[in-house]
């Protein structure tokens, strides 16, 4: 849908349009089949239907059907199917349609039903994963790599010794398998260390295995002074030690006029060395520019599959037009946001695995007290969405949709089997306390108990709303974008036009 965005505003309305309608597509279809398994095993199991939602809130949409009434609800978050001989969800669903008494069920009636849900979320995910498995997962470089490409200056990581180019096997004692990720990755690995010092393994080229701890607090890293009511919408701070996974920096657009373009150096071009210095790391490019203050550069790029050597002299653009940075020698580059990509085929196991450990490593730490995270890190529908609608953005959409929606339907199994009240595992823990009893629980106190849960659960979907509100309209500032211009040779000035 790139091609939309040449039409100008009207056909970023219209791209912007079909992305939402594609996330509300892919987020129904995930609801649908939680809450098909409910009513299929409703119908098996003899009790009565009265409803069918896709999202809950007053209906904009309904039609009874063979007296079951199917509707659209109006808050696009999760659906239900009513099912009166259940324990009560009138907070949720509404009251019962009908005064007519009904038989009570068995207990493992209840099981099977509630069970039904996270059990056709965990089939629709096998299913994705087999897709997975099949067409394949285009990931980055530091998704692959455990080798560190970046050190930030004065970072917890640089003065504790780490260096770029040391592979990092563990943190912790946990075994490293990839930099970037949900599981065994080294941003997992710190985000989720409780101590004041995280024990990083690192081999070394020329000397060996290495135990380095770093220390888990970043002073220089301080939150800009915002008003008070920013709280609401604000994140706590991650871990951080400023360290980046290697890759190879790949060029991504080649701005006409410059030294790269005088040059010959082409989009996709990667740059493996600069005056036989090999480069992990993009910053560490324009750092090493910096030193040779406008000096002929040599430059070994991979095209095509080959190498070639390149020489270039950086020069200050002929046009600065940045009030906030001084205008430096520069070749005339953009860099490919994603660099080299690789497709993967991770196998079923591997994928419902690390998506399950995922999500019990995330409960395990929030109920940690030692641990950073907290409830305020989650994120509700539409921090989702829009992880979904940026993965819709790139070139792979689909296979990255994917790979997520695995993901998330391991990630709703598992928070639905929860012991908690309104939630699937919350039935079918009542359930098992009314077959040890030999009697149903008392109707007046679980409906009680049930509109406490309700209550308790809207309220954290309104919580998690507000971050994820946070994270769309007051994220990280974009830097202003610089413009930076090069003449062609007869028509540059003397002394460049900075500021112009």
């Amino acid at each position: 849908m790139q091609w939309l965005s040449s039409l100008g505003s009207f056909g970023e309305v219209i791209r912007t349009i079909i992305l939402i309608f594609e996330v509300l597509m892919v987020f129904n279809l995930m609801i649908l089949v939680h809450e098909w398994g409910h009513f299929l095993a409703a119908r098996w199991r003899g009790l009565k239907v009265e409803a069918f939602y896709i999202w809950f809130g007053k209906p904009i949409w309904k039609k009874t059907i063979n007296g079951v009434e199917y509707g659209l609800g109006s808050i696009p978050a999760g659906g239900f199917v009513k099912l009166p001989q259940m324990a009560p969800m009138d907070a949720i669903e509404g009251g019962s349609s009908s005064d007519e008494p009904l038989p009570p069920i068995k207990p493992l009636d209840k099981i099977i039903v509630a069970f039904a849900g996270p059990l056709f979320s965990f089939g629709l995910a096998v299913f994705f994963a087999f897709l997975v498995s099949w067409l394949g997962k285009p990931q980055s470089e530091p998704f692959v790599t455990t080798t560190i490409g970046y050190v930030a200056k004065e970072g917890p990581a640089a003065k504790a010794g780490l260096k770029p180019g040391d592979k990092i096997l563990s943190i912790d004692g946990h075994p490293i398998r990839r930099f970037e990720g949900f599981v065994d990755s080294v941003r997992w690995g710190v985000i989720a260390s409780e101590g004041e010092e995280i024990q990083f393994e690192v081999e070394r080229p020329g000397e060996g295995v290495k135990l380095i701890a770093v220390s888990s607090k970043w002073p220089d890293l301080e939150r800009e002074k915002t008003a008070w009511w920013r709280s609401i919408f604000d994140r706590p701070a991650l871990r951080e030690v400023g360290i980046a996974g290697k890759e190879t920096p790949m060029v991504g657009r080649v701005l006409e006029d410059g030294p790269a373009h005088d040059a010959g150096l082409q989009p996709r071009d990667q740059i493996l060395t600069v005056d036989g210095q090999p480069l992990l790391y993009r910053a560490q490019f324009a750092e090493y520019l910096e030193t040779k203050k406008g000096e002929p550069v040599e430059l070994k790029i991979l095209r095509a599959g080959q190498e070639m050597a390149v020489t270039l002299k950086p020069r200050l653009p002929d046009v600065w037009t940045s009030t906030e940075e001084k205008a430096r020698p520069m070749i005339g580059i953009e860099w490919h946001q994603k660099g080299e990509m690789t497709v993967y085929y991770p196998s079923i196991p591997e994928q419902v695995s690390d998506a399950a450990r995922s999500m019990f490593s995330m409960i395990s730490k929030l109920l940690s007290a030692k641990s950073d995270i907290s409830p305020a890190h989650m994120s509700g529908p539409l921090g989702i969405g829009r992880v979904y609608y940026n993965l819709l953005e790139e070139p792979s959409a689909l296979l990255q949709v994917l790979w997520f929606s695995v993901v998330l339907n391991i990630n709703l199994a598992i928070m639905n089997m929860l012991p908690f009240p309104v939630l699937d595992g919350g039935h079918i823990t009542m359930a098992i306390a009314e077959a040890i009893r030999r009697r149903p629980l008392q109707s007046r106190l679980l409906e009680w108990v049930q509109t406490g849960c309700a209550l308790m659960l809207f309220g954290f979907m309104i919580f998690v709303t507000f971050k994820d509100m946070g994270d769309l309209f007051f994220g990280p500032k974009k830097a202003q974008k610089t413009e930076k211009i090069w003449l062609p040779k007869d028509q540059r000035p003397v002394s460049p036009a900075v500021g112009s």
